[in-house]
């Protein structure tokens, strides 16, 4: 990475390794990260998308490679610092009508965090009951502050150790820079949602839906990007005034994960942002795939971003990548 955080990382937990005397092992996967997120996330950039890296990174690294290894080395589960709740529970499945002969299955169901300010549900959509079952969220009942409490009760090093904000990989630079360093100068035409040319830009994958900020072009109202498109290499802007023409109630999913296998359609509560507050929906199965019927319309659908889908009582059912 450019700051070099992940040494400074390793050395915060092999100090608390030291405080609570248990081993500490440091295991490299720069190159699989750079394969399963770095290049997961600039390849979609490029083709007119905004993937999330950070879905990818629990994907693929922490409980991908990094439980795989910790399995390995003969640990029976993980324990991250996820602010999420894990709980297990049994369902009935009725092989006949012969109630004694049921049998019950094992599940394991994530719910949203007791800190809901700190709630990372929204990135552990694609786990599975196989990864669960080697999972645990010791902070997913906790507070940040009571975290912090436990912490410097324990007398730990890392106890007032500031928040990590963002991807570290990336540094103390902006997104803009950091997908240059990737991707070329690709100049093209910014348009007004009627098609009057507002002025150029340096390549439409430097812009997400919904951006307000860094957007280099004059006038007498806050810009927002309402539209992309990746083949003519254009960008539609438009005023507070011009958001609805993003409204729409049908999102549809691709990569689509269900937690709770037996979920079908069903009555949710999903968001399409991180932080976003939840909102009613209907989920429905669609060829391959899922879709998200809202009851409101939502604004600035992002394809490439993660849709996410709970029950009414907080549980994290599954979620998808949005494609439309």
């Amino acid at each position: 990475n450019k700051d070099g955080c992940n040494v400074a990382d390793a050395e915060d937990a092999r100090r608390v390794a030291e405080v609570l005397n248990i081993p500490f092992y440091v295991l490299n996967f720069e190159e699989d990260y750079k394969r399963a997120v770095v290049d997961y996330m600039v390849n979609g950039y490029a083709n007119g998308f905004t993937p999330n890296p950070d879905v990818m990174c629990n994907k693929e690294i922490k409980f991908g490679l990094f439980l795989k290894k910790a399995l390995e080395l003969g640990a029976d589960y993980i324990a991250t610092g996820h602010y999420i709740k894990i709980q297990k529970s049994k369902l009935k499945k009725f092989e006949n009508s012969d109630i004694k002969n049921s049998l019950k299955i094992e599940n394991y169901i994530l719910k949203i965090a007791k800190d809901t300010n700190k709630d990372q549900s929204y990135f552990l959509w694609t786990l599975t009951q196989k990864q669960l079952k080697h999972c645990l969220f010791p902070i997913g009942d906790y507070l940040k502050s009571d975290v912090r409490k436990i912490a410097e009760k324990a007398k730990l090093p890392t106890a007032k150790k500031k928040d990590s904000q963002g991807l570290c990989f990336i540094g103390k630079v902006t997104m803009r820079d950091f997908l240059g360093e990737y991707l070329p100068i690709k100049k093209g035409r910014v348009l007004s949602v009627n098609g009057e040319t507002l002025g150029e830009h340096e390549g439409n994958y430097f812009y997400t839906i919904g951006q307000r900020h860094g957007i280099k072009i004059s006038g007498n109202k806050p810009y927002y990007v309402i539209s992309k498109n990746a083949l003519t290499n254009t960008l539609v802007l438009g005023g507070a005034e011009e958001i609805e023409s993003t409204l729409t109630k049908l999102v549809k999913l691709s990569s689509a994960n269900l937690v709770l296998k037996n979920q079908g359609d069903a009555k949710v509560y999903a968001r399409l942002r991180y932080r976003q507050p939840l909102s009613k929906a209907t989920l429905k199965k669609s060829g391959s795939g899922l879709e998200l019927i809202f009851d409101r319309p939502q604004k600035f659908v992002t394809p490439g971003q993660s849709a996410v889908f709970y029950s009414p009582k907080g549980e994290m059912l599954g979620g998808g990548v949005i494609t439309a």
